[in-house]
C-alpha cells in the first residue's frame, strides 16, 4: 500500500524540501500523511479546474509544481481549489524550488526536451547549462525553442553571436541573467520583463523568454515516469492543464 507519506518521502529523497528558497512554501500542504494513494493527479498549478478533476476521478493526491498555498489565506470559499481538496479528502504535495534545482527536476528536464548535451548545474543557482549539437543563429535557435516547447508567442533579443552553449532557467529566473550569460551564449528562461530584455539587448546578450508555462509544465510532467516506476500500485493522471495565457509572437 502506498501512502501520501511514501510519495512525499520519495520526492524528499531526490529533491529535498529543505533546499527550497526561504520565500517558498513547497511541501505537504493539505490532507492526511497516512492516507492511501490509489490515484494521483499531476499538474503545474492547483486551479479550481484541476481540483474538480481530481475530485471527479476520485483521486487521493494532487502533486503540483507551484504550491497551492503560497501566501497567507484569509478565507476558504466553497468552490475554491483549497475547499474542493479538503471537501473531497484530497491531499496536496507541491514540489517547487526544491524541484527546480534537482537533478531530475525542471531545468534538467528542460535540457532533455531541448536535446542539450553535457548538462551541468551552475553551483548555488537555479541555472543549468548544456551544449547544442551544432551552432545556430539566434533566429534559428529561437524558432527551435518555439517549436520544441510549443510556444504560442516567443520573445528574444537580436544578436549576431552564434548559439552553441545554452543556459536554462525555467519559470522566473531573470535575476540570474548575468551569471547565465557568463557561462553561455544564450539564456532561455520563462519570464523576463520588458525592461530587463531591453537591457539585455543593449548589452548584446542573447536571451529568450519562452513562457513560464511552456518551460515548466511538460518539464514537471516528465516526473510522472519516475513515479510510475516506483509506485506501481498508483495510477498517475495528467491533469492536461492548458496554458491560461497566450501571446502573439514578436522579437525585441
Amino acid at each position: 500500500m502506498t501512502t501520501v507519506k511514501n510519495i512525499y518521502d520519495y520526492i524528499n529523497s531526490i529533491a529535498p524540501f529543505d533546499t527550497q528558497e526561504e520565500w517558498d512554501n513547497a511541501g505537504f500542504l493539505i490532507g492526511d500523511f497516512r492516507k492511501e494513494v490509489k490515484k494521483a493527479v499531476l499538474c503545474l498549478d492547483v486551479t479550481k479546474e484541476v481540483a474538480r478533476l481530481a475530485a471527479d476521478v476520485n483521486a487521493d493526491l494532487i502533486l503540483s509544481h507551484h504550491p497551492i498555498i503560497f501566501n497567507g489565506i484569509k478565507n476558504v470559499k466553497k468552490g475554491s481549489a483549497v475547499y474542493t481538496c479538503i471537501e473531497n479528502d484530497i491531499a496536496v504535495i507541491s514540489a517547487h524550488t526544491n524541484f527546480d534545482i534537482a537533478d531530475c527536476g525542471i531545468n534538467f528536464n528542460l535540457a532533455e526536451r531541448l536535446k542539450l548535451n553535457d548538462v551541468r548545474q551552475i553551483e548555488d543557482t537555479f541555472i543549468t547549462v548544456g551544449e547544442l549539437d551544432n551552432e545556430m543563429s539566434i533566429d534559428d535557435f529561437a524558432q527551435y525553442v518555439s517549436d520544441t516547447l510549443n510556444v504560442s508567442g516567443i520573445r528574444y533579443t537580436d544578436t549576431e553571436k552564434p548559439v552553441k552553449t545554452v543556459a536554462l532557467g525555467g519559470g522566473a529566473c531573470e535575476e540570474y541573467t548575468e551569471i547565465a550569460m557568463q557561462n553561455a551564449d544564450c539564456f532561455v528562461t520563462g519570464d523576463m520583463k520588458y525592461h530587463r530584455m531591453l537591457e539585455c539587448a543593449e548589452e548584446g546578450y542573447a536571451v529568450i523568454s519562452a513562457g513560464h508555462y511552456e518551460t515548466e509544465h511538460d518539464s514537471f510532467l516528465m516526473f510522472m515516469d519516475n513515479l510510475k516506476r516506483i509506485f506501481i500500485d498508483v495510477e498517475f493522471i495528467d491533469s492536461n492543464q492548458k496554458n491560461p495565457a497566450c501571446e502573439a509572437a514578436y522579437k525585441a
